[in-house]
This record gives structure tokens, C-alpha cells and sequence, in this order.
């Protein structure tokens, strides 16, 4: 598995590109921006796009969903269905700017990416169509958790109420795993247990 890591957008939202090195498939993981330098990085390495996989519909993780989509039409556009219309001032609606080939995944779902599988977590809370991507040992958290903090939850179409489960639910995965979060740095599950006062908060409730 290889992971290439881009900056995109006038917010900065990190942008994956996920790899199976053994089959050379790949997906994108929220695609922030700039839907020529995605194209010129999955060029650049060679290998197959499969799915376009959005962690939450907010505008910043999405915005060059259509045209990537546009120039890899075999790549499978995926977001959870609470979000295809997403609200607020992030509006963006993937329903409307993928129209029929747009799919969706929930709880659960796991898609094969070469011989890798991509695990879908629902995780609500930044909003309600939220997910967390499981691959192997790396997490890709959306807006659900950063490095020391966790997703803004005061925006149009939040979910303050569910957001301490969803953290919660993080906080119990079994084992370490690489954390991929949708803003700044990377961090560590086993750190975040340690040093992120919402989840050090969590194990004291």
C-alpha cells in the first residue's frame, strides 16, 4: 500500500491517493481542488483509477469530484447518502453535479481495491453523511478527527450530538493505525489516545 499526500484548495484540505502496489489500482480520497494536479499525480504513478471516494459532501473535499470524475469516467464516485445534497454554506451537491453515476456507501461497505480492502465507517458528527475509510493500517478521517482535535460540529447540517460517539467509536478500534485527517498534519490513533483532550475525555465519561 502507498499513499501520496496533496494540499489542495484554498482551505488546504489534505488529498489522498491511495495504491495497491500489486495491482496498481487506486482511489482518490477527497478531492479537494485542482482536478489536473490529481490527474497529473495518478499519471505520474502509473496506475488505474477505480473510485473517487468522498469522506463528507462539504465543498472543500469535493470540488473536483465532477471534473475528475469527468476525466476518468470509469472511476466510481462514492459518498455516504446523507450527504449526496449536502446543506449549509459548504453546499456542493454531488447528486446533482454526478447525477446517475454517482453511488453510495454506508456502514460497513467494503470495497476491493486490488488486494486491498477499503472498510466505510459512519461516522456522524461534522455531518451527518460523515465516514471514516479503513485500509489495512491507515485511517482516513475526513473532518471526524485531526491531530489533537476533532471536526468543526457548529456548521449547517452538524450533528453535535453524535459527534462524541463517532470519536468514541475511534478510540475503540483495536490496535494502532496511521491517521489520515481531512486538515493539517498526520497523526497516530495511539497518540491521539494519549494526547487529544476529546478523546482523554471520552475515557473519563
Amino acid at each position: 500500500m502507498k499513499i501520496i499526500h496533496n494540499v489542495l484548495g484554498e482551505l488546504e484540505t489534505n488529498c489522498y491517493l491511495l495504491i495497491d502496489e500489486e495491482t496498481s489500482e487506486a482511489a482518490v480520497i477527497d478531492p479537494a481542488d485542482e482536478a489536473e494536479t490529481l490527474r497529473d499525480a495518478i499519471e505520474t504513478a502509473g496506475v488505474t483509477l477505480r473510485y473517487i471516494l468522498l469522506t463528507h459532501g462539504h465543498r472543500d473535499h469535493t470540488l473536483a469530484a465532477p471534473k475528475l470524475h469527468e476525466m476518468f469516467p470509469d472511476a466510481a464516485v462514492y459518498i455516504h447518502p446523507a450527504d449526496k445534497g449536502c446543506v449549509g454554506i459548504f453546499r456542493y451537491p454531488m447528486e446533482e453535479l454526478i447525477g446517475d453515476d454517482l453511488q453510495f456507501y454506508g456502514e460497513g461497505d467494503t470495497l476491493p481495491l486490488g488486494k486491498l480492502t477499503v472498510e466505510v465507517l459512519h461516522t456522524p458528527g461534522h455531518t451527518g453523511g460523515s465516514v471514516c475509510l479503513r485500509c489495512g493500517s491507515a485511517l482516513f478521517t475526513g473532518d471526524t478527527l485531526f491531530a489533537g482535535s476533532m471536526g468543526r460540529i457548529d456548521l449547517p447540517g452538524a450533528q453535535p450530538d453524535k459527534m462524541m460517539g463517532s470519536l468514541a467509536r475511534l478510540a475503540r478500534l483495536q490496535g494502532d493505525f496511521d491517521v489520515y485527517p481531512g486538515h493539517m498534519q498526520t497523526t497516530t490513533m495511539a497518540r491521539e489516545r494519549q494526547y487529544n483532550l476529546y478523546i482523554k475525555m471520552l475515557s473519563l465519561s
